[in-house]
């Protein structure tokens, strides 16, 4: 199976599995198993799993994955990490297709030998892990919220991959308050196997989403990237919130989720070379997101600004001067349409000034 098909089946899936299935409610493993029914997802397509519990949320509860009766497509783990080994071998066993770990305690704490297990009994298994360390995963086209986070965004066409599952929760209820629509959000967390680059190229193919942005701490496979990114943009707008400017904040970074954060120079010369945008501020990550959304690639690089005043069309002249666009100089046969909505006052020079008495 492809990675592209694991991908599939990780953010659609048919049926899921909750290994760490939990009575309690202030437990992970509750609060997941619950978003993922009050998300409409078909009861009769989840399988809670807890050796303790006869049931749970009114679910027939399973001793282990493998007694499960149905082939399953998606298992999301929230068991201890000390266990998280023999529940990827019974995953193995019973030939899930994709893995999302949201328990944490692995690399990010120092634990690189543990994540490394989990790699190789994935790759033995034949199926794909999301994570460790992650919040889950929010699908919109399908109605899947795996996650702890409270609601599915609204839906929409912008995907949203996120290293921090803080600010996955956050921006769920942010971008509710600002109607802002996704496709999919999905916390990447540890990124040990599927990581920002595999979810791009999947995004980039994807129907259901017309714009890819992200919040990245680092970039662990940046030839990799780089040949994806180059690839996809030209089909798709990639806007990226990259941190890890400043020293103190790679240090953070190191503990949150152990990526390295590298050259901030490096990472601007890189996103430059693939057309990949990159954000300043969380406002920029979503506001470009959605004039992207709504907005074709353009076809060409001619430019035209039309403002009701020459200020704005000075300020707008000289940004558009330092992203490189080129202002087009107008031709007769549309500089006559402009004259007609415009006094005699008005300039049809590039920027168009159509003054303050436009009609």
């Amino acid at each position: 199976m492809s990675l592209n098909n694991h991908i599939f089946r990780l953010l659609r899936p048919n049926t899921i599995a909750v290994i760490g299935a939990a009575r309690e409610p202030t437990k992970i493993g509750h609060q997941v198993l619950r978003n993922i029914l009050e998300a409409g997802f078909p009861r009769d397509k989840v399988f809670p799993v807890n050796p303790k519990a006869q049931e749970i949320l009114g679910l027939r509860c399973y001793p282990s994955v493998k007694d499960v009766p149905e082939e399953i497509d998606l298992v999301i783990v929230t068991v201890p990490a000390k266990i998280v080994p023999q529940v990827l071998r019974d995953c193995a066993e019973k030939r899930v297709k994709a893995v999302a770990i949201i328990t944490s305690g692995f690399k990010e704490v120092g634990n690189v030998e543990a994540e490394l297990e989990l790699v190789k009994i994935a790759k033995e298994g034949g199926f794909r892990i999301l994570g460790p360390n992650i919040v889950g995963l929010c699908d919109t086209v399908k109605g899947v919220n795996a996650s702890f986070c409270q609601g599915l965004p609204l839906p929409g066409d912008v995907a949203f991959i996120t290293q921090s599952g803080a600010l996955a929760i956050a921006l769920v209820g942010w971008t509710k308050l600002k109607s802002i629509g996704l496709s999919d959000l999905v916390s990447i967390g540890n990124k040990a196997d599927i990581d920002e680059t595999d979810l791009i190229e999947f995004f980039g193919t994807d129907d259901s989403t017309k714009v890819i942005i992200a919040y990245l701490e680092g970039i662990d496979d940046g030839r990799k990237f780089i040949e994806v990114a180059r690839k996809v943009s030209f089909k798709k707008p990639i806007i990226v919130l990259k941190a890890g400017k400043a020293e103190r904040t790679v240090s953070a970074i190191k503990s949150h989720t152990g990526s390295l954060a590298g050259s901030d120079i490096a990472y601007d010369a890189a996103f430059k070379q693939t057309g990949v945008l990159r954000a300043r501020t969380f406002l920029d990550l979503f506001d470009w997101a959605i004039a992207l959304s709504k907005l074709p690639i353009p076809e060409g690089d001619n430019v035209v600004i039309i403002t009701n005043g020459g200020g704005a069309g000075v300020v707008a002249t000289d940004f558009s001067e330092e992203c490189g666009l080129k202002l087009m100089d107008i031709p007769p046969d549309l500089a006559e349409k402009f004259r007609k909505c415009m006094p005699p006052f008005g300039s049809v020079l590039n920027p168009i000034d159509l003054t303050g008495m436009a009609n």
